[in-house]
């Protein structure tokens, strides 16, 4: 998220060619791109706040963004500044995995003035997209001098079953005003999310919200055969999907595709001595189901094991509970646990 200077409502060669006008000019700190370190294998408590950073886990987000206005005279021509306000606005959205509406709550602190930032009042709105509507409650129109002041924000999401919502992001809107000034104002956006209802039915529905960019995690611990298998790869340099310093995996939705993968590196039947100990079903990893399946990676970043039907089949199950409860769809980053 790019954070600078952003224009008022007059612009400056407008307020030049009167003898004295007004002008409230707005700038906001410069905010990191949003974090997100390690991975989610549950949904977590709301993700911590630190100045001028976007944070996130899979279910949350805090927001908190440092903003500086400029109480500008411009006399025959010249801007002289008049008095500064500076103030902090601290989010905390909270998605929710079994629900496409929730909610967010915002703190404006007590402004810090200098001269005429006295008297400086904020409007804020705020906008969502991908079938999301955002309704702000907020006393616009505070001095944000006077004191501190909170807000909510409202989250309402339209979707039917089986449909996977385009992401989105909120877009927070501020207008400042002062009697006798031109209004200043400024944006940013929340980090992005997405919500989708991809498993419910026609009777029933499974719509949630995610942050989708923060990995998730699937452990495959107590799969006993499979779990084996993907430590021997990660023992031999294999790293693609260990949450110990590996790169992530991307979940697939293409069934064409996945049928493909499994093809390209599992044989059509097992091998004797496989056969005699009853295993004879082919676990790939990385999955047939992810991006990097098939031969996408190098040989000695891939593997397969035999392993028992009921084993594969216990970790199907797995995986689809896993993908339900953290709204895992196409192209989402993972890792395995093993």
């Amino acid at each position: 998220m790019a954070l600078g200077l952003l224009g008022t409502a007059a612009a400056p060669s407008a307020v030049a060619d009167q003898p004295s006008a007004g002008q409230l000019r707005v700038t906001i700190g410069p905010a990191s791109r949003a974090q997100a370190s390690g991975f989610a294998a549950s949904t977590a408590a709301n993700a911590t706040c630190t100045i001028n950073k976007i944070t996130v886990n899979r279910y949350s987000e805090c927001e908190w963004v440092s903003i500086h206005v400029d109480v500008i005279k411009v006399i025959n021509g010249k801007p002289e500044l008049e008095g500064t306000v500076d103030f902090d606005v601290k989010h905390q959205m909270t998605l929710k995995a079994n629900s496409a509406n929730w909610s967010e709550k915002f703190h404006v602190s007590k402004a810090r003035t200098t001269g005429a930032g006295s008297g400086v009042a904020a409007s804020i709105t705020a906008a969502s997209a991908g079938g999301t509507k955002a309704t702000v409650h907020f006393p616009n129109g505070h001095v944000l001098s006077s004191s501190a002041a909170d807000g909510t924000v409202g989250y309402a999401t339209s979707i039917a079953p089986k449909k996977i919502n385009p992401k989105a992001k909120t877009k927070y809107a501020y207008t400042f005003t002062k009697p006798g000034y031109s209004p200043g104002s400024v944006t940013y956006n929340s980090a992005v999310y997405r919500c989708d209802n991809y498993y419910g039915s026609t009777k029933t529905s499974r719509a949630g919200c995610a942050v989708p960019d923060v990995p998730t995690g699937v452990s495959m611990v107590g799969l006993a055969r499979i779990d084996e298998g993907i430590r021997k790869l990660r023992a031999n340099g294999g790293h693609y999907g260990d949450p110990n310093g590996g790169k992530p995996l991307h979940w697939m939705i293409n069934k064409k595709q996945e049928d493909a993968n499994r093809k390209a590196v599992c044989p059509s039947s097992a091998p004797p001595d496989m056969k005699r100990a009853g295993r004879t079903s082919c676990d790939e990893y990385p999955f047939a189901s992810s991006h990097e399946g098939g031969t996408h990676l190098p040989a000695k970043q891939r593997e397969i094991t035999w392993v028992k039907v009921q084993e594969n089949k216990s970790q199907g199950g797995r995986i689809t509970a896993w993908r339900g409860k953290m709204h895992v769809m196409d192209g989402d980053p993972f890792y395995v646990i093993a």
